[in-house]
């Protein structure tokens, strides 16, 4: 499995042959991989800042140790553990994390010799052999705190999801599917005999009769992450168009009428969280003491209007979707 690669002059080609069968799944957890690999472990792809430092406040040391070798310079392939279930159909994050727990500690052993050759380990991913069983107790926290921060913004991309959908089947009904293969991302690109993919480690591959299943990811604008190896299909996950419009902060309610409804200081409090944010995040954005902004989240809280997560010393606050519907409705 291909992880997202620098600007490289360096490509690795998939050889199409005749036209191919496209498909599209909406799998989360290739968006929370890209988004782990930008934050977390350096491979830097264009997420906005505010977002990096949020993911980079959720996640765990535990976690923030996992996910380093999946980003380490001058290396594209990691172990197919990193996504135990392949995106043939729609995959929920849930269910990557909970085929990460299931994974016996030797099969990610076997998995980095597949990866790697019988040779020694790259340096990066030692670690996790030696303690395999930490390091996927480490990458499923990780995961999963990842997603918590994001689902927010996955949520409201919707849209954008959906027309996406329409976008590749249009594609594939009207024959068109070399033109929207090229169109993905500036690493993609259709060329004479079949995709280039922009990489670290130049390899070549056979698409023969396996289909290309796209990915829309909500990613940095150079985000990319490929599978060409595997035997039924080849997945190819991409930023999904118009996502540049979600990092920005979305269209403000009207204050003013939702402070007749729930108050100034609450109302002020529910449009800063387009994001998930600790009490003390909070209460340096909205310039209230600690423990003014506790009683005011007790009552959103109690009006189930946000949800609170204590993770260690921090609480971190969400909107909930009572919340955003609510919000819904007072939008300018």
């Amino acid at each position: 499995m291909g992880a997202p690669v620098t600007r490289t002059n360096v490509w690795s080609e998939l050889r199409v042959t005749s036209a191919p069968q496209l498909s599209v799944s909406i799998s989360p957890n290739l968006t929370a991989l890209a988004v782990i690999a930008d934050a977390l472990a350096g491979r830097r792809r264009g997420l906005p800042e505010l977002w990096r430092r949020a993911v980079q406040a959720r996640v765990s040391p535990l976690g923030r140790e996992a996910v380093l070798p999946l980003a380490a310079p001058g290396y594209s392939v990691v172990p197919d553990s990193v996504a135990p279930i392949t995106p043939m159909d729609d995959m929920s994050v849930s269910a990557q994390v909970s085929a990460l727990s299931d994974i016996p500690p030797e099969s990610l052993i076997k998995d980095l010799e597949q990866a790697f050759g019988d040779g020694e380990l790259p340096t990066h991913w030692r670690a996790a052999a030696e303690r395999p069983g930490r390091w996927l107790r480490g990458y499923a926290t990780a995961l999963n705190d990842v997603w918590h921060t994001t689902e927010p913004l996955w949520q409201r991309a919707r849209p954008l999801l959906d027309r996406e959908i329409e976008r590749v089947g249009i594609a594939s009904v009207r024959g068109g599917p070399e033109l929207l293969l090229g169109s993905l991302n500036d690493r993609i690109r259709y060329g004479e005999r079949g995709l280039l993919i922009a990489d670290i480690e130049a390899s070549t591959y056979e698409l023969g009769n396996r289909r290309i299943i796209l990915v829309p990811m909500l990613a940095g604008r150079d985000a990319v992450i490929v599978s060409l190896d595997h035997p039924d299909a080849v997945w190819i996950a991409y930023p999904v168009p118009g996502a540049e419009s979600l990092w920005r902060r979305p269209v403000a309610p009207d204050v003013d009428a939702l402070s007749a409804l729930v108050g100034p200081v609450r109302a002020e409090l529910l449009c800063q969280l387009d994001q998930p944010m600790t009490m003390s995040m909070l209460s340096s954005n909205v310039k209230i003491a600690p423990s003014g902004i506790t009683y005011h989240c007790d009552r959103l809280h109690a009006a189930r209007l946000i949800s609170r997560e204590r993770r260690g010393r921090e609480v971190w606050i969400a909107r909930t979707d009572r919340a955003e519907e609510l919000l819904s409705l007072f939008r300018r």
